[in-house]
């Protein structure tokens, strides 16, 4: 369930609703935001406070993701971690602001955990491949890609300098998710579910009162899912270059870099999907597997305890033990 281009938030006047048929309706409210379509359902009382609670609920939602990608967006000029980036081809730190800072020490921890291959110092062959975020005002030097050492480096408590250009992408969306079900959390509400283009956060029961049900995408673009998740306090991400592939100079490209060589993955693979309490962490390791590739990613991620799904080229959906109990349905299984 991952999603389309866009870069703005634009919620629907009024919010879909649905009976759970009980004293709870599902209210739900879609928008576009950080370049996916966002949406919330919420499971409210069946009274005008609860179409209230659900309404700010999703305010909540809407404020963080535009907060975030005014933070975290390199393909906006006037983010914060636009001008860091600038900020870094002239050798200089900058001070910047709570959410990008918090988001460069995720980074900087992913790329340690991952033993380096989850690295965002990308932008410069994106940006060679003709997946452009803003101006930087200077050439971007040869990458650092799988260079070891710190993505970056705290001056202070509020300044940063960045050896390199950075594109913070996915854990980007995966921390908006975080953040906004934080907040929506923090107004009482205990049921509610966010997904911003497959990075998907769900918090107490689902509608029917037992788990939410979350499909995993067929990457051929089929309308049905693959499998269907059982997921109730937690988090589900998706790496996938289905959508996200186009051709330069008679080359394939996609934006799931290997840093070990400086192109596109060639893993075997069109998507992984992992399931984890956090949506940050969630994004770091399908992204982590996906460059891993078929040959190593299912022992990798049974030693990790992680519950993946993946689809190989070949169209052959398999999964860990871990993502087995979670999965209520697939597609084929009788």
């Amino acid at each position: 369930m991952t999603g389309a281009l866009a870069d703005s938030v634009d919620a629907i006047p009024e919010p879909e609703a649905s009976p759970t048929g009980s004293d709870h309706r599902v209210l739900r409210f879609s928008g576009r935001a950080m370049a996916s379509p966002l949406a919330l359902t919420f499971v409210a009382d069946e009274t005008k406070a609860g179409r209230a609670a659900a309404a700010a609920a999703w305010s909540a939602v809407q404020d963080e993701f535009a907060a975030s990608e005014e933070a975290l967006s390199r393909f906006r000029e006037t983010s914060e971690v636009t001008a860091l980036n600038r900020a870094s081809l002239q050798g200089a730190s900058l001070t910047v602001g709570r959410r990008l800072a918090r988001a460069v020490s995720a980074t900087d921890r992913a790329h340690r955990l991952t033993g380096g291959r989850f690295d965002p110092r990308t932008v410069g062959l994106l940006d060679a491949w003709g997946y452009q975020g803003a101006s930087l005002g200077a050439a971007i030097p040869a990458t650092a890609l799988g260079a070891a050492g710190p993505i970056a480096q705290r001056i202070d408590r509020e300044r940063i300098l960045l050896p390199s250009p950075i594109d913070l992408g996915g854990i980007g969306k995966g921390l908006a998710v975080r953040w906004a079900a934080s907040r929506v959390a923090n107004l009482g509400a205990a049921r509610f579910l966010i997904d911003a283009g497959g990075d998907i956060v769900a918090r107490g029961p689902g509608p029917d009162g037992t788990a939410w049900m979350v499909g995993v995408e067929d990457p051929d673009g089929g309308a049905d899912p693959r499998a269907v998740i059982a997921i109730r306090d937690g988090a589900i991400a998706t790496s996938s270059i289905r959508r996200l592939r186009w051709v330069v100079d008679g080359r394939t490209r996609h934006h799931l870099v290997d840093p070990s060589t400086g192109e596109p993955a060639d893993s075997g693979l069109v998507s992984v999907t992992v399931a984890a309490t956090d949506p940050a962490w969630a994004e770091v390791w399908s992204k982590t597997l996906f460059i891993t590739g078929r040959s190593g990613i299912a022992a990798e991620a049974r030693a990790r305890g992680l519950a993946a799904w993946w689809v190989a080229e070949d169209g052959s959906l398999e999964m860990t033990p871990a993502a087995r109990a979670c999965t209520v349905w697939v597609a084929g299984e009788a």
